[in-house]
């Protein structure tokens, strides 16, 4: 009895056996392998204590309660005690080493939940940090702090911080929603398509309603921005077909139409104001937004913008033209008739366009637009002979526009700028490339264009003559050499000579 006693003493770990017995020693032993214990147990940590720090204080436990045993079996005990007393204090004693494990599980468990609050703690510091940078820079914070949200949520949900995490979620989709909420849609629909893919990578649990909440707002940032961008950069069909696609039952799906017609509308009437150049490029851009998308009677108002096209590439060379911007209208007008061979106003564009190119060179030529009719009345005959070795392509504006070619004169030669009027057309039994014109009488404007032969400076040259009525005149075209630079200069007499008198 004497030694379950002891050993009962010496299993509380206090070494309470050998103090029985004094044997001081011993018992020191105990107190010092408790204080080791003590400072490798506390202050409490999240992983508890090392686990060779527990096998050599349970080794040190047992050795302590069979050496209790076995020397009080054969040590005489001093003092006076009962052997049944002590074994039953023994037992009662068990107690300190049980409630100072509890005790300790409880501390551990506290340092558990201190440890996942401040990992709480960090992602929402990464939340904060990244709701102050644009949401491509922000992303990697955002990922971080969703990974602490996920793992605590799922994997430690019934602690403090677990519990936290719903809230936490709703103030991260808050975060990176910012953009919507303050109606900036185009920088909004990344963050949003980011919260869209969520429920694939954390518990839904979690997430509860927030889960379906992106999909509203980020149509509603889909069309905002897509409309926005209509008829200027990026022409807003991305996001508007990525709207039709995704979202296609969707209150806004349903206003892209009319919001495509509409602005079409608008930019068709805007032809006829100041800028019909700006509302052409609007059109166009318009028309290739539209023809791209899925849907059918959306891209079917591409046709409608089409229209408005053609319409706005004749009205921006007109307005060119009248803006005195002759090379852009040669350019534009030209550019209409070969492309809308069909339109009733090919012929008048082709004009406008040829007057646009005896402008760029002689601006008188554009002071007003070619006449749209033709003038009535008696004609008068201009004929134009070509005394080049290269062949001549002549322009003319006025009362009637136009344009004739006369081939090359192939026994022709440059003349002496002094020889030149003289000589020029005027070769006996020669037959030289002529060109007939029927004019009404009044002021015209000529641009001679040389063809191959020529060299570059003799490539055109204007003038400008008047037609009488009663006359008929003649024009000869030739080119002249001027030494010793060597360059190649055309001549046309200026004006006409009239070679019959009117007649009565």
């Amino acid at each position: 009895m004497r030694s379950m006693a002891v050993g009962l003493l010496n299993l509380s770990g206090l070494g309470l056996g050998y103090v029985l017995m004094r044997s001081w020693l011993r018992a020191a032993l105990c107190w010092a392998a408790a204080g080791a214990l003590l400072l490798a147990a506390l202050p409490a940590d999240p992983d508890g204590v090392p686990d060779w720090v527990l096998a050599g204080c349970l080794v040190v436990l047992a050795a302590a309660v069979a050496d209790g045993a076995r020397t009080a079996r054969r040590s005489a005990v001093a003092g006076s005690w009962r052997p049944v007393l002590a074994a039953g204090l023994g037992v009662v004693l068990l107690a300190v080493p049980v409630g100072g494990v509890m005790v300790y599980d409880s501390e551990r468990d506290e340092a558990v939940e201190r440890m996942l609050l401040d990992r709480l703690e960090s992602g929402d510091e990464a939340v904060r940090v990244a709701s102050g940078l644009p949401f491509g820079s922000a992303r990697a914070d955002y990922r971080s702090a969703l990974a602490v949200y996920r793992e605590l949520g799922e994997e430690h949900g019934g602690s403090r911080a677990g519990k936290l995490v719903p809230a936490r979620l709703k103030a991260y989709y808050e975060s990176v929603s910012a953009p919507y909420r303050d109606e900036r849609y185009c920088p909004a629909v990344e963050p949003l398509t980011y919260l869209r893919t969520l429920p694939g990578s954390i518990d839904a649990r979690l997430l509860g309603d927030l889960a379906r909440w992106p999909d509203e707002p980020l149509a509603e940032s889909l069309y905002a921005c897509g409309v926005s961008r209509l008829g200027g950069l990026g022409g807003g069909g991305t996001e508007l077909g990525e709207l039709l696609r995704t979202f296609p039952g969707s209150a806004s799906a349903k206003q892209v139409g009319p919001a495509i017609s509409g602005r079409i509308e608008e930019q068709v009437a805007a032809l006829k104001g100041a800028e019909p150049c700006a509302a052409t490029e609007v059109l166009r851009s318009l028309g290739a937004a539209a023809s791209g998308l899925p849907e059918k009677s959306v891209s079917a108002l591409g046709a409608d913008a089409d229209r408005g096209v053609r319409d706005g590439v004749y009205a921006c060379g007109v307005d060119e033209f009248e803006d005195a911007r002759f090379t852009e209208a040669r350019k534009t007008l030209s550019g209409f008739a070969r492309t809308y061979k069909d339109d009733k106003r090919v012929g008048r564009a082709r004009n406008i366009a040829i007057a646009a190119e005896i402008a760029d060179d002689r601006p008188s030529a554009g002071k007003r637009l070619p006449p749209s009719r033709k003038p009535g009345g008696a004609r008068m005959e201009l004929v134009i002979s070509n005394d080049a070795p290269n062949a001549v392509e002549v322009l003319y504006t006025g009362p009637v526009t136009g344009t004739v070619k006369l081939k090359a004169c192939g026994s022709c030669e440059r003349y002496s700028a002094s020889a030149g009027s003289a000589r020029a057309c005027r070769a006996s039994g020669k037959k030289y490339p002529k060109a007939r014109l029927q004019l009404p009488a009044g002021k015209y404007h000529f641009l001679y264009k040389h063809g191959s032969g020529a060299t570059a400076a003799v490539d055109s040259y204007t003038s400008g003559s008047t037609v009488q009525p009663g006359y008929s005149y003649t024009s000869c075209t030739y080119v002249i050499e001027r030494n010793p630079l060597g360059l190649d200069l055309p001549t046309l007499p200026d004006p006409f000579s009239p070679v019959s008198a009117p007649r009565r």
